[in-house]
């Protein structure tokens, strides 16, 4: 049963990831937290290996041959890669520190910031 669970976040994560350019932090971090029990720390590791391959390679491989990605998009990819790269590292680094119960608040909070942006513009 907990395959056909952790089946299910990573398809709707992958279906969000390839709609809407979301999916870890909004489908799967939450799920890990609230229907496996993982902590904050240990369900965002989980997101970031699931989330590594599948959702780079197959998204942009299908944006490309629907003619949705340009050479200029493809830069832009990279620069911003290149961000997250370094992103990635130091958020590891902080998130791995921080206690717990903060991290999911201030996660709470992010998610609450964003949905507000998102309800009223």
């Amino acid at each position: 049963m907990q395959l056909v669970a952790l089946l299910a976040i990573g398809t709707f994560a992958g279906l969000l990831s390839g709609m809407f350019g979301v999916g870890g932090g909004v489908i799967i971090v939450p799920a890990m937290v609230l229907l496996f029990g993982m902590t904050q720390q240990s369900a965002v590791g989980t997101s970031l290996i699931a989330l590594l391959l599948p959702v780079g390679v197959l998204g942009v491989i299908e944006y490309y041959r629907a003619g949705k990605i340009s050479a200029e998009n493809i830069w832009i990819g990279l620069i911003v890669a290149a961000g997250l790269f370094a992103g990635a590292f130091f958020g590891a680094k902080i998130a791995a520190q921080m206690p717990g119960d903060i991290l999911r608040k201030a996660f709470a909070i992010f998610m609450g910031i964003v949905a507000l942006q998102m309800w009223f513009k």
